[in-house]
């Protein structure tokens, strides 16, 4: 992306309407401020306006900024993204408080003219890539269904019997399947044993394990703990919907698995050791290499750059950082657990980082971090991992 295009244009998005803000970067004028439909013609009008020199910038980069970012590039004119963050942070410098779309449209405009820094490049994807990030997204989505699911079902039996609820383990198929068949305790110990048996055989639950919980339901259910209809239903609910939830997961992995394994890079981060096929997933669908110019830069998107503090003479870089691609950072630092105890140049580090004092978490980041470096250069010379 050319960051001294001579026109900017700031682009509010909405999902019906969005405001367009056009500025030159040379004069700093204004040379238009409108509303436009979230159409086709009226985006493509505003692209014929200004012409090619040209930059265009939107707050959001999916979902209703997508059709400018699409007519954008069919027009040949460079696409950018401000972070809702730096946006922000950049409105604070101008004057007054008030909250509009036409102001925020300036913003976004001035900013791009004036701290050109401040902006994301978007490239464009091709099919492959666009159906990539689209399962990636899907993913996310079914996996929060999932946890909120679970959260929800746990606090339902907590509420009636914390003891019974401490004995869960949730992801284990086979007891949401009995509770999707029978609802909670007072379910099934409503049932003979014979029909408790033939439906955890049905789910592939151990006998000994099957056993085990309906002694716990049934204790529960003969205590003094008040087990009502509305938990039967609730517990029937939500086991229901994680059944659901989890057949979509596994349909959505099913088909990116596909996706990837003709994908090159994919296959040469599985050969990075701790990168599996979710980690490496991920960073295919959530990382365009060629945004970033060396390996500081990904560390940084991917919130494992250190926080420099410095005032004066003092400074301060063990500060770690809060931001970053949270979802991205949380799978490169767990994935490293499996790292652990290995004799690898990355297990040799976790066991080096601990001799230095650092404990468990900290180290983990640490080796993280050093991973990160692998992971930029496989990405960016599409080469699989070579220890030598």
């Amino acid at each position: 992306m050319d960051a001294a295009r001579e026109i900017c244009i700031g682009f509010d998005v909405g999902k019906a309407t969005h405001r367009a803000c056009a500025v030159s970067r040379t004069t700093g004028e204004v040379i238009f401020n409108k509303s436009l439909e979230n159409r086709e013609g009226p985006i493509d009008e505003i692209l014929r306006l200004v012409g090619p020199d040209t930059v265009v910038v939107v707050d959001q980069k999916r979902n209703i900024g997508a059709l400018v970012i699409e007519r954008a590039h069919a027009a040949g004119v460079d696409v950018a993204y401000l972070p809702g963050l730096s946006m922000k942070r950049a409105r604070d410098l101008f004057p007054g408080i008030a909250k509009t779309d036409e102001i925020d449209a300036e913003v976004i405009a001035r900013t791009a003219a004036g701290m050109p820094w401040c902006l994301r490049p978007i490239s464009e994807d091709g099919e492959s890539g666009t159906e990539i990030r689209l399962l990636a997204s899907q993913r996310r989505f079914t996996t929060r269904s999932i946890v909120q699911a679970k959260n929800r079902l746990r606090a339902v039996l907590a509420e009636a019997d914390p003891a019974f609820e401490a004995q869960l383990d949730l992801g284990l198929g086979w007891q949401v399947g009995v509770f999707k068949e029978l609802g909670g305790p007072a379910g099934i110990a409503s049932v003979s044993r014979r029909r408790y048996d033939g439906l955890a055989k049905r789910y592939g639950a151990p006998l000994r394990a099957a056993s085990a919980f309906r002694d716990a339901a049934l204790a529960s259910a003969a205590s003094e703990r008040l087990h009502t209809r509305a938990e039967d239903m609730l517990v029937r609910m939500l086991a229901e919907r994680i059944g659901e939830d989890e057949r979509r997961a596994a349909l959505v992995e099913e088909r990116m698995g596909c996706l990837m394994e003709s994908d090159k890079t994919y296959r040469a981060l599985l050969t990075i050791p701790g990168i599996g096929p979710k980690t490496a997933s991920a960073l295919v669908a959530g990382v365009d290499i060629d945004l970033f110019a060396n390996h500081g830069k990904l560390a940084s998107f991917a919130g494992l750059a250190p926080c420099n503090k410095q005032s004066g003479t003092s400074l301060d870089s063990s500060s770690p950082s809060k931001g970053g691609n949270k979802e991205l950072k949380n799978l490169l630092i767990f994935s490293c657990n499996s790292l652990v105890d290995t004799k690898n140049e990355f297990g040799r580090y976790y066991d080096a980082c601990l001799a230095r004092g650092m404990r468990h978490n900290k180290a983990l980041k640490a080796v993280a971090r050093k991973r990160l470096k692998v992971i930029f250069a496989v990405m960016r010379d599409i080469r699989p991992y070579s220890p030598s």
